[in-house]
């Protein structure tokens, strides 16, 4: 009640306690009481399985099942499905192609940077590829490759050109990650992107309307993956959970505008 009745008695007893010790031990107090108001207090903080200096699973946690950033970039596929019709370009492989194009599918392209993938019907480096001709592509597959890849711009450049007028590029990267060891190996592991970065990167090349941004993710969500925990360690409304603040991946979807 004195409190109610003089709101300012607790400023004027802290001006006299400031005048009355000495300078450190008061600003050691301040702290002090700054650490028990927060949420856990400061030293609370129970870390479990976390207080480690290695990760719970290497190699991203595929052992221990899906990959939490296979789930938001088959989220983002499965999303965008209708888009992967026609001739199709994928990295590596063509599994998404397959598995979110099904029938839509004409043509089957895979795409490598090197001549030892079986699986490759084109052999060639984004940042000049001469040899792939202007407007081939209903659709591009471009997941995880760009972090891969030093010269971004032109590698944009070349996206823009092998795609076909009124086709889509669907393209994700890693905002939070560990290092892939066997590509840093292979041919090198360059950037993270923002979903401002990767903004910046494709309007570059597309008309602003046609380029849309989505990042996926949030605290607990990066730090189970940098621990390589699989996806099925987290609640579903855990992953779904966004938060800006926290980007795991980030995905871009492009219409390149038609002819017409």
């Amino acid at each position: 009640m004195a409190l109610k009745r003089y709101p300012g008695l607790p400023k004027a007893i802290r001006t006299i306690v400031k005048a009355m010790l000495p300078e450190a031990l008061f600003r050691q107090i301040q702290r002090q009481r700054w650490a028990w108001s927060r949420r856990p207090p400061v030293g609370w903080v129970r870390f479990g399985s976390f207080r480690r200096l290695h990760p719970i699973g290497p190699d991203f946690g595929a052992q221990w099942g899906q990959i939490i950033d296979r789930y938001y970039i088959e989220k983002f596929l499965e999303h965008h499905a209708s888009d992967i019709r026609g001739r199709v370009l994928e990295v590596a492989d063509d599994g998404y192609t397959k598995r979110f194009g099904g029938r839509r599918v004409s043509q089957s392209d895979v795409l490598h940077y090197t001549n030892d993938n079986p699986k490759a019907t084109i052999v060639a480096d984004l940042t000049h590829a001469s040899q792939i001709p202007s407007n081939s592509f209903d659709c591009i597959i471009l997941t995880q490759t760009l972090q891969f890849i030093y010269d971004l711009r032109a590698a944009a450049k070349t996206l823009q050109r092998i795609l076909k007028p009124g086709g889509n590029l669907l393209m994700t990267c890693h905002g939070t990650s560990q290092i892939s060891s066997y590509d840093m190996q292979q041919w090198g592991e360059y950037w993270r992107l923002t979903s401002l970065s990767a903004r910046k990167l494709f309007t570059e090349v597309f008309p602003e309307p046609c380029v849309t941004v989505q990042a996926y993710g949030n605290v607990l969500s990066a730090i189970a993956f940098l621990h390589g925990i699989g996806a099925q360690e987290l609640r579903r409304e855990d992953l779904d959970f966004h938060d800006p603040h926290y980007e795991v991946i980030v995905a871009v979807r492009v219409a390149k505008p038609s002819l017409d």
